[in-house]
């Protein structure tokens, strides 16, 4: 592993255990969560256990890459892709999968869904940006990414408890198989199945 970040926005690096793998991730100063693996991040990944190994993966907004590169070193026959509208972020994510030797990863600028190769995906992850806005977070957060799912395919998130008014209603709302899986510290894990 380096002993020095990639680039001159370079903060620090974090350490990770997660199911007795050790992981590594530097992180720019402006980048989501730079302090630590935070604990929305840390509990969607604590949490998913998909019905069948994945052979696609999509991780959403993936920031500097945490969810997807755990799940890559999980399911290493799997080819995980990530995206972020941070290009800042995509950046320190190529550089957290070469750190982190995980290769079946690819990593892409997006705006949503965007610039994403299209699917179908089966499992797609995301700590969903509480900041965005009801109709953003709806759109292309929930509905979005639904589009992309193989048939028996699931999506698991993360999302801030302040967005509990708006999440269990899109359920209802739209017909979605949408369970409330975790909830702990301010976070709330949710799964989709198609």
């Amino acid at each position: 592993m380096m002993s020095e970040g990639p680039d001159a926005y370079y903060k620090k690096r974090i350490p990770y255990t997660l199911r007795g793998q050790q992981f590594a991730f530097d992180i720019g100063h402006t980048l989501f969560s730079s302090f630590e693996v935070d604990d929305g991040t840390d509990l969607l990944l604590r949490t998913i256990e998909p019905a069948e190994p994945p052979a696609r993966i999509l991780d959403l907004g993936c920031g500097c890459g945490v969810i997807g590169i755990a799940l890559a070193r999980r399911f290493p026959d799997a080819a995980v892709t990530m995206a972020d509208k941070d290009l800042l972020a995509v950046r320190y994510a190529r550089h957290n999968a070469a750190l982190n030797e995980a290769g079946n990863t690819s990593v892409l600028g997006s705006v949503g869904l965007e610039a994403v190769p299209p699917g179908p995906y089966d499992l797609i992850v995301s700590n969903i940006p509480a900041k965005i806005g009801d109709l953003a977070i709806e759109q292309e957060f929930v509905l979005g990414p639904l589009g992309q799912l193989r048939p028996g395919g699931e999506y698991w998130f993360v999302v801030v408890s302040g967005l509990n008014h708006l999440i269990p209603r899109l359920g209802p709302r739209h017909q979605l198989k949408l369970k409330e899986i975790k909830k702990r510290s301010g976070y709330t894990v949710y799964r989709i199945a198609q």
